[in-house]
């Protein structure tokens, strides 16, 4: 690991991006689910993702939610990707409403508690209005949770950094379909954005900077 463990991070500037924890994504009956449901089962992700919202949340750090979504007339959805065909074809699934959109239950009240944001790309960052969000709240890094990897997760970290956000993906708390894929995934963020870091770094980065005033 690289990063030195005197790493400070300011609570006041940071927020927790929690990517695609939808029961689409994370559960056996999802959309998805065929492909990643058991990965992320066997990773034990969701335990430490609700471990770690619990304690960023805390040290009065914001958590945002992030669900991707197809509204009716399909919003910013593009067709520009076998993905995006995809669920562009099975839209139903993914309306707002639809209850594979919804935040899995482990994190519902987390997500209660946080900020919620729909959008129709990968990167949770593009056509959603949350750069402005972050920014007007004064964030500079992000700290970033979520399935898959190399997915919303890698999409998110690198167009976070392309905006000029300081971002750190928790190692601890993102899980692929693929142990191999994760896992060249984060050694590409490594190098893309500020790196990765485990929960525990994490959390003691932002506990050294007394993150509580957050405001």
């Amino acid at each position: 690991m690289r990063h030195n463990h005197g790493m400070i991070l300011d609570g006041r500037q940071a927020a927790v991006l929690a990517l695609h924890w939808q029961v689409n994504v994370i559960k056996p009956e999802g959309f998805f689910g065929g492909m990643l449901a058991e990965p992320v089962a066997r990773s034990g992700v969701v335990e430490r993702a609700v471990r770690f919202h619990d304690a960023v949340a805390a040290l009065g750090v914001p958590v945002v939610f992030t669900r991707f979504t197809v509204p009716e007339g399909e919003g910013a959805l593009v067709r520009n990707t076998g993905f995006m065909r995809a669920v562009g074809d099975a839209q139903e699934a993914f309306r707002p409403g639809a209850p594979g959109t919804q935040i899995i239950p482990e994190m519902r009240e987390q997500a209660d508690r946080g900020h919620v944001v729909d959008n129709q790309r990968l990167s949770g960052l593009t056509a959603s209005g949350l750069p402005e969000w972050l920014a007007g709240r004064g964030v500079t890094t992000l700290l970033v949770t979520g399935v898959a990897t190399n997915l919303t997760v890698e999409q998110t970290a690198r167009n976070g950094t392309d905006l000029g956000f300081t971002v750190y993906t928790i190692r601890d708390c993102v899980a692929a379909a693929d142990e191999g894929v994760h896992a060249a995934s984060l050694a590409n963020l490594e190098l893309a954005t500020a790196g990765c870091l485990t929960a525990e770094e994490a959390l003691a980065a932002l506990a050294g900077e007394g993150a509580g005033h957050h405001g």
